[in-house]
């Protein structure tokens, strides 16, 4: 496409005369062409990967600078509320922040015995269905026993 490795590089004035010559020659053709500058990112910041390369540059730098800003910890780690925010990080008042430490840690607590009681809760329930399904399917003959052959 010589014409438009021609008009890139003069930039986008090129392309809006370019654009503008289009709608006064033929409107299809100008259309075309702002629908082809839109598309292909050549027009304002555009929508493509470099743009969302940038914005996401950014907010990662915003997530590290919270993240500095709160004492290094991740929200919510791996144990649910283990490691939340700034929970290495002193507030400068003791006793506030061996409540805050105890108080997470109880919670950590009571969300492992609710995860195991809901896994508890679910195999009861797998194993009663599947209880009443072997009822159903069985012959309701007097005997449980199997003949030989």
């Amino acid at each position: 496409m010589p014409i438009v490795a021609k008009l890139d590089e003069y930039g986008k004035g090129a392309w809006l005369a370019f654009a503008v010559l289009g709608f006064i020659i033929f409107w299809p053709l100008g259309l075309a062409t702002l629908v082809f500058l839109f598309w292909s990112g050549r027009m304002g910041h555009g929508c493509g990967p470099a743009r969302y390369e940038y914005r996401m540059s950014r907010l990662q730098d915003k997530m590290e600078r919270l993240r500095e800003r709160m004492g290094g910890a991740q929200p919510f780690g791996r144990g649910g509320f283990g490691g939340g925010w700034g929970r290495g990080a002193s507030s400068g008042n003791r006793a506030f922040d061996e409540y805050r430490d105890e108080t997470l840690r109880r919670l950590e607590d009571e969300q492992r015995e609710f995860h195991d009681f809901l896994g508890r809760l679910r195999m009861a329930k797998d194993k009663a269905e599947f209880d009443e399904f072997m009822n159903t399917r069985r012959p309701s003959t007097g005997t449980d026993t199997v003949e030989s052959a």
